[in-house]
């Protein structure tokens, strides 16, 4: 009964379009099912996790500059390879986590391409800040569980510059 009086959410399209160029960096927020519920917070699953994230930066199926991880969900700046299908990417991801790590997901995630520098600056500082706001640590430092790349890995950039408006 309480589920039929939530709005349901339709499915989210992820198609880049067209006149996006190589290089667009994203936020990302991929969320665990069901919400409130610690099923990335503790070794074994950010064991997985952090191995699968610089697996895929290695074979550059992605360019990763932040992953943080919440208890019920994750926080990501990314980039990808203009061959690379970010909803196809992601979704593999997740299934890989599923199996791996007996991560249960939602249906679908969040993305919104960042347009300007600022906004990654913003974005950055508002996943690194997340732990903090939630009361679990003091200070964003403390925080255990986050994988944070400058260049994307040895002789990669991670994020290529962002093409002006």
């Amino acid at each position: 009964m309480a589920d039929q009086l939530l709005p349901q959410r339709h499915h989210l399209p992820h198609e880049v379009p067209p006149w996006v160029k190589r290089g667009a960096r994203y936020f990302i927020t991929i969320c665990c099912q069901p919400r409130g519920t610690n099923q990335l917070c503790h070794p074994n699953a950010w064991a997985v996790i952090s191995e699968s994230v610089a697996c895929r930066q290695a074979r550059v199926d992605w360019h990763m500059r932040l992953l943080l991880a919440m208890p019920d969900h994750l926080h990501a700046l990314v980039s990808f390879p203009e061959e690379t299908v970010l909803r196809k990417t992601t979704t593999d991801w997740k299934s890989l986590l599923a199996r791996s790590a007996g991560i249960k997901w939602q249906r679908d995630f969040f993305e919104h391409r960042l347009r300007v520098e600022e906004q990654l600056d913003l974005k950055a500082r508002y996943i690194r800040e997340n732990p903090v706001r939630a009361g679990l640590v003091a200070k964003c430092e403390d925080w255990f569980y986050v994988w944070e790349s400058e260049d994307g890995g040895p002789g990669r950039s991670a994020l290529p510059p962002i093409p002006e408006p």
